[in-house]
């Protein structure tokens, strides 16, 4: 019995296969039939003696497979599927005649005939035939042939043999290096000293501790598979090398909610180095990427808003320092200049005011709404992210970076087209939040139109500030004398005598809406928190408060306002949050939590008792909107500015602020002891605030600001 298999690259159209198996069949073949088609695809009742579909046969191994293979060209694609086939591959082995049935599948046909040196490959069924009456009239020829070639050709053996070897020792690795080794202290430690030993070249240094990392955290040593990527860069000559695993070693710290200053710091300074190797040589591009790295790295979130403290509160010029020495990190804030001076305001016809922001229009509304219905301007709003052609221009700190670096010439010609119309059309541009907005503004020449840029207090944490060109900013806002003295600081070319005009004024409030009639008997004992949504709000601090208060009189409780934390956000946050959790478990039901409303004024009607409880803050709004509901104030002395010269102690009439919970349960129980001092002092409190805060004030000093020039 002669074997024949046919591999198809398409499927074989009906009539001409049942034709060519009946040839086939005539010369006395077993006829198996395989490729690129579904079985559905031939028609039933046809003499063969197997059929396989590739496709459903790769589908069968798994959707990585499937999915490899499909970006594969055709021939290669019938290849990959025949070579993983089992079926197909044994029908190969005994066949004696293998036929291509279209271009596509000649490739296969080759291949397999490599292995099997006694079929004839051939292309088309006419060939085939003619084979077939050949070995059927000349057995003894074949005979003699076959017995010649028993074993694959030489290259074919090669390529098996390597392959084979590959898979062997891939294998091995996975198996000595699996999760279920690292588990094992003496399994750990032995591939620690494998990455670490002398003489490994750096590539197969790094991939040997990304696996090993990988496995170390997979088995529950998060703290050695950040430990044993931070070995081998120690251990890597690269510098490119040597940035990427330190900087994988600091963010795996990060992720099990570890932060490693000195690691980290590690990380940033040979990321600058390499950025300033990159930039010497005119490589912009791979300066860029690597001076991205550092800031990204030094500017994570897990470090600065997911953290009780913060290295660059407490100290800006020394954590930035090694960032003040790189060259590269010094081009990124310009200051690049402009052709002209912002010009005055118009006095023959409205200001053209444009309002823009990327994604955040939250503290707006106020603003846009009195200028609307001003007679002497002409508004209009931009979100960058809401626009098609800016979108993508804003999301690119990376390109912006390259684009300071004097690459990324495309980036900046697309930026200028994009932005002129606006620059053009506005007298003067306000830019919220001192972000990719503000940034990508000031990459161009705004020619005679005034930029203003206002800040809130997440951008001083992020690198966008210092993407920012302060020579093309004209005033500068900030909602808080301690937020203008930190960040002039941290971007020490805000606060240049060349600088921009340097401007406080609150957020704007419609604080009216908040004054309403206290419900309930119990308000006087009711604490209020609003917004707890970050671990910067540091909603233990209230909880110990409330403990302390309870020690003396279990009628106080607390209303959380808003919703709780963001527990995807990071580790640290996480861990927060376990804590919170716990807390609140212990206090029972003396804590209420709404969630989010948007009655947040209904909420506050019954709180007697407003808390900060905050280790920084840009403002506060919530804390305000409660003493004007006539709600005891309670500020923190927020540490991020604590002992500075401005502070929440500045910003709050200073009874309002306290150093601890002592403190402050002293403060409430003090100013809640009947309910004449309660009224007293929350009306005192809610007059404050409203003659100090409310839109009518604080109004007039945008007027200052946007229409006086």
């Amino acid at each position: 019995m002669t074997h024949v298999l046919l591999l198809a690259g398409a499927p074989p159209q009906p009539a001409v296969l049942k034709a060519s198996l009946e040839k086939l069949r005539a010369e006395g073949a077993t006829v198996e039939l395989a490729g690129l088609f579904d079985t559905a695809d031939i028609p039933e009742g046809l003499p063969l003696g197997g059929l396989r579909s590739l496709p459903q046969a790769a589908a069968e191994r798994g959707a990585a497979f499937e999915k490899r293979v499909a970006r594969l060209s055709g021939p290669r694609r019938v290849w990959a599927c025949v070579e993983q086939d089992r079926s197909v591959r044994r029908w190969g082995r005994r066949a004696q005649v293998i036929v291509a049935l279209d271009h596509t599948a000649v490739y296969a046909v080759w291949r397999l005939a490599q292995r099997n040196r006694r079929a004839d490959a051939l292309f088309g069924i006419a060939p085939a035939v003619k084979a077939l009456k050949e070995r059927r009239e000349h057995p003894l020829r074949y005979v003699l042939r076959d017995a010649a070639r028993t074993a694959p050709s030489p290259a074919a053996a090669a390529r098996t043999t390597r392959r084979a070897a590959r898979r062997g020792a891939g294998a091995a690795l996975r198996r000595a290096s699996s999760p279920a080794v690292m588990r094992s202290a003496v399994g750990a430690k032995v591939w620690r000293s494998a990455v670490t030993a002398p003489t490994v070249p750096d590539g197969l240094r790094a991939k040997l501790a990304r696996r090993v990392s990988t496995s170390m955290a997979k088995g529950g040593r998060k703290a050695g598979a950040s430990m044993v990527l931070n070995a081998a860069a120690q251990r890597t000559a690269d510098l490119a090398l040597r940035v990427d695993l330190l900087a994988e070693a600091a963010r795996a710290d990060l992720a099990r909610g570890h932060d490693d200053a000195a690691q980290r710091a590690a990380a940033c300074q040979a990321a600058l180095k390499l950025a300033d190797r990159r930039l010497a040589r005119g490589d912009a591009k791979s300066a860029a990427a690597a001076l991205s790295g550092a800031l990204t790295l030094a500017m994570h979130r897990a470090v600065h808003f997911d953290s009780l403290s913060s290295p660059l509160a407490a100290d800006p010029a020394g954590y930035l320092a090694p960032f003040r020495a790189s060259a590269a990190f010094g081009r990124l804030g310009g200051p690049r200049g402009r052709a002209q001076a912002a010009a005055r305001p118009p006095a023959d016809r409205p200001l053209r005011l444009l309002v823009a922001t990327y994604a955040n229009a939250n503290f707006l509304q106020p603003i846009r709404d009195r200028y609307a219905d001003h007679p002497g301007v002409e508004v209009r709003f931009l979100d960058l992210k809401e626009d098609d052609v800016l979108r993508p221009l804003a999301k690119g700190g990376q390109r912006m970076m390259e684009y300071a670096l004097g690459g990324q010439q495309a980036f900046g010609e697309q930026a200028e087209a994009a932005l002129r119309p606006h620059l053009d059309w506005a007298d003067t541009v306000f830019v919220d939040w001192c972000t990719n907005a503000a940034a990508l503004f000031t990459s161009v020449d705004p020619g005679t139109t005034r930029i203003v840029v206002r800040l809130h207090s997440y951008e001083a944490f992020t690198f966008w500030p210092h993407l920012v060109d302060p020579s093309r900013v004209d005033d500068m806002v900030f909602v808080g004398d301690h937020l203008r003295d930190l960040v002039t600081e941290i971007v020490p070319g805000l606060g240049a005598p060349d600088g921009p005009r340097l401007h406080v004024i609150a957020n704007a409030m419609d604080l009216e809406r908040f004054q309403r009639a206290k419900t309930g008997a119990d308000a006087r004992f009711t604490l209020g928190l609003v917004g707890v949504s970050a671990v910067a709000k540091d909603p233990r601090w209230a909880l110990e408060v409330l403990r302390l208060l309870r020690e003396r009189d279990e009628r106080y409780r607390l209303v959380i306002i808003g919703n709780g934390l963001d527990r995807k956000a990071s580790a640290a946050a996480r861990a927060y949050d376990d804590a919170l959790r716990g807390d609140l478990a212990a206090l029972g039901d003396a804590v209420e939590s709404t969630g989010r409303t948007e009655d947040v004024p209904g909420e506050l009607a019954r709180v007697g008792v407003i808390l900060s409880s905050s280790v920084r803050e840009s403002f506060h709004c919530g804390l305000v909107e409660g003493a004007v509901s006539g709600a005891l104030p309670v500020v923190r002395d927020w540490p991020f500015f604590a002992g500075r010269e401005n502070g929440a102690g500045t910003l709050f009439p200073a009874d309002w602020v306290v150093g601890s919970p002592k403190e402050a349960a002293e403060r409430i129980l003090a100013g809640t002891a009947t309910e004449d001092v309660w009224r007293e002092t929350a009306d005192a409190a809610a007059k404050h605030a409203l003659s100090t805060w409310d839109w009518p004030v604080i109004s007039r000093q945008f007027d200052r600001l946007l229409l006086d020039g």
